[in-house]
């Protein structure tokens, strides 16, 4: 079956995934129909699960019933603080119980709730606070504690909730409470007050987040996004996974799956990003499932979590992924529960699907692509598409389009390289505040990714590059995810990052700076030719260098390249 007969098949009238045609911002856009239209919706689904377990952290449990009522207890107190909508009200910190509360609170009291990487320094905390006007600041105790001596600088800031606050860290100021102090400990959610919602009206194009890029490359820009962007990332995942069993070759391994499992989610990836925030924490409170959370990320912990609490699904990066693949204790642990394990994000190597076949026979792999500016999955793909197709990060689904973009900005056809646009209903409105940069990134609908990439005759995708990490040797283009994905196919080499070596004939030439596997080894002249084995002879890296740690990464996974700018200068290549 084809991808469009796939798509005419789950979208038809009366099926859970139909599709209508709506004009959202002046353009013609596909929305599926039986969607949530805002995040109330959401919140008066997972409502219904009642009793069940909905949060865990460490020894902390919630039920769904809990849940809505430290929800409504937070919203309310917000209202009567005379929040209105469309302020801005910062979260800053890890994944824990009260992230969730503090981001429905403010949602449904009509407010843009604007997410603060947990892992920025106090100057970019300031800087992100300012940026967006924030109103009112929910943050844990170690983000508090890095401005605190600076809260003068946000003059928009009137209240500050801190959640597990140190009896130490509240000071005299009238703008500080412990959160404790409004909705009590997760243990105490449960006998909270029923209290009714604010009777705040909102609507699909309302404004209701503001996240933030990742900040590679310069100042971070904070993305506008609505509740029907939101709404669209919920039903995303679940699609995918439906359009991979109808196209599923082996009918005997459908039947052998029965009766899915209840779902419990374990993760790892922070909230603050959009692929945990909608594509994880959305799609668990509206469809039932168990969610753990971890503060951060640890291969043994995951493994540990797995074990006890049942998951069925997780994921994060490819390294997440990776790390557990590699993991010494792993066969220690009873992980016969994981169904699915999913990897974006960032590059992999070819051989991970195949690896994570074998090391785990039960789980099914599962990868996508998106970014901020599209509130999470614009493609994805998992089954046998993804053992076909290993190095592809998916087709779009049904709501969404790609096309790949020339110099002159003409479409390419299939197979050449160009920048990849993306268009669907979850597609943000643009830049806070930024005019220029909005105009710039979004046009008639679609929004230049900065990828570059090529579409297979099926419409799959294939990241080759970002635009800015090309590496031009005398005119010649050298994609550094081509030259990186082939040293991590080395038995040795856990990961690689390519970084351009100034030269004064050449212009630039590659290096690499690899992380080799526990107890591995491997000698420059062994990757090298590894590499030469399977490259171009100008696309070998002229010089590598190794990391006994791993490589530096964003909290997302992404390899920060700018920290390792500098890796080769004063040690010029070869000619």
């Amino acid at each position: 079956m084809t991808i469009p007969e796939a798509h005419a098949s789950l979208t038809a009238p009366g099926e859970f995934f139909e599709t209508e045609q709506r004009v959202i911002r002046g353009v013609d856009c596909l929305v599926w129909k039986n969607a949530p239209t805002t995040l109330r919706d959401v919140f008066l689904a997972g409502r219904t699960h009642g009793e069940r377990t909905f949060l865990v952290y460490e020894d902390e449990r919630a039920t769904f019933e809990g849940f809505a009522r430290a929800v409504a207890v937070f919203s309310r107190e917000l209202i009567k603080l005379g929040v209105r909508k469309g302020d801005r009200i910062a979260i800053a910190m890890r994944n824990l119980p009260e992230w969730p509360v503090a981001f429905y609170g403010a949602a449904l009291a009509g407010a843009i709730v604007t997410p603060l990487n947990a892992w920025w320094t106090g100057n970019e905390l300031i800087y992100g606070l300012v940026d967006c006007g924030a109103k009112v600041l929910v943050a844990d105790d170690e983000r508090f504690q890095r401005i605190v001596g600076r809260l003068h600088e946000c003059s928009d800031l009137e209240q500050i909730y801190v959640a597990r606050a140190a009896s130490a860290s509240m000071s005299s100021d009238a703008r500080l409470h412990a959160l404790k102090d409004i909705i009590g400990g997760v243990g105490d959610w449960a006998s909270l007050p029923d209290y009714e919602l604010p009777n705040v009206v909102l609507a699909p194009e309302d404004d209701l987040t503001i996240f933030y890029t990742s900040g590679t490359t310069g100042k971070p820009k904070g993305a506008l996004g609505t509740h029907r962007n939101m709404m669209s990332t919920l039903m995303a995942g679940a699609f995918i996974n439906a359009r991979a069993k109808l196209r599923q070759r082996s009918q005997s391994a459908q039947a052998e799956q029965g009766t899915p499992p209840p779902k419990a989610l374990l993760l790892g990836v922070p909230l603050f990003h959009v692929i945990a925030c909608h594509g994880t924490l959305t799609p668990a409170l509206f469809g039932g499932a168990k969610l753990v959370l971890m503060r951060k990320w640890d291969a043994e912990l995951a493994l540990q979590l797995i074990e006890r609490e049942r998951i069925t699904d997780t994921g994060g990066v490819p390294t997440n992924a990776l790390q557990l693949l590699m993991h010494p204790s792993r066969a220690h642990y009873d992980l016969s529960s994981l169904a699915s394990l999913s990897f974006g994000g960032a590059s992999s190597r070819p051989e991970l699907v195949d690896e994570l076949n074998r090391a785990f026979p039960q789980t099914s792999p599962f990868t996508g692509w998106g970014m901020t500016e599209t509130s999470g999955a614009v493609a994805g793909h998992c089954g046998e598409d993804l053992e076909r197709r290993p190095t592809s990060c998916g087709a779009p689904i049904a709501v969404c389009e790609m096309k790949v973009v020339g110099p002159q900005g003409e479409t390419l056809p299939a197979g050449e390289v160009g920048e990849l646009f993306a268009k669907g209903p979850n597609i943000v409105k643009g830049y806070w505040h930024r005019p220029q940069e909005t105009a710039e990134s979004f046009v008639d609908g679609w929004v230049r990714t900065g990828d570059l990439a090529r579409l297979d005759e099926e419409g799959f995708c294939y990241i080759v590059d970002r635009v800015k990490d090309v590496i031009i040797r005398g005119g010649e283009n050298i994609y550094c995810v081509e030259v990186e994905n082939v040293l991590q196919g080395h038995p040795a080499v856990a990961e690689a990052a390519l970084v351009p070596i100034p030269h004064e004939v050449l212009g630039e030439q590659p290096g690499a700076i690899v992380h080799l596997r526990p107890g591995a080894f491997a000698t420059e002249q062994d990757l090298q030719a590894f590499a030469a084995s399977q490259l171009a002879s100008f696309k070998v890296p002229a010089r590598i260098e190794f990391r006994t740690e791993p490589l530096p990464r964003s909290a997302l996974g992404k390899v920060l390249k700018r920290d390792l700018a500098q890796t080769f200068i004063g040690k010029p290549a070869a000619t």
